[in-house]
């Protein structure tokens, strides 16, 4: 027997804000799913030794960004949750989740663009990237996680010159 909906788990992630030095925001393309544009983000993998472990193992996972060519600036104090629409439970995580709690990053990218390669891993999370003004990542983000990105923007504004 499954376990409901409600009683099951959020996946402990982290989830990366990158800025350039124009403080314009990286957002990618979900790679198969066109038009669907979001942050970085991944799971907190058992094998990482500490959180910052898992930050800069997701940004390169995910960017090809590295901690040399990138610095933390701040990392927000709570956790911030979503729920997945119940109809998706089924097709992520081995339906062990109802969604992630994840704690967020602040991150300066100093490299330059063509450093950035979204094909590190096996199955890459993105098919295309873009710099994105802040007040215009909702303008193309995943509906499911507008308002967790209300709250992180919001947060990180006063770390930003």
């Amino acid at each position: 027997m499954k376990p409901e909906y409600k009683n099951l788990p959020y996946r402990p992630g982290v989830g990366l804000l990158i800025l350039n030095q124009n403080n314009d925001v990286f957002i990618g393309e979900r790679f198969e799913q066109a038009g669907i544009w979001q942050l970085p983000q991944g799971g907190i993998d058992d094998g990482d030794s500490d959180f910052e472990t898992s930050v800069f193992r997701e940004l390169e996972e995910e960017t090809g960004m590295t901690s040399k060519n990138s610095k933390i600036i701040a990392i927000m104090d709570d956790w911030q949750y979503y729920d997945l629409p119940e109809h998706l439970i089924e097709k992520l995580w081995d339906s062990q989740y109802r969604g992630q709690k994840q704690k967020w990053v602040a991150i300066r990218f100093d490299g330059i663009d063509s450093e950035i390669n979204l094909h590190t891993c096996r199955y890459p999370e993105f098919q295309s990237w873009k710099w994105c003004a802040l007040d215009r990542v909702f303008d193309t983000c995943i509906p499911v996680k507008r308002a967790t990105y209300e709250i992180v923007i919001d947060y990180f504004k006063p770390f930003l010159p």
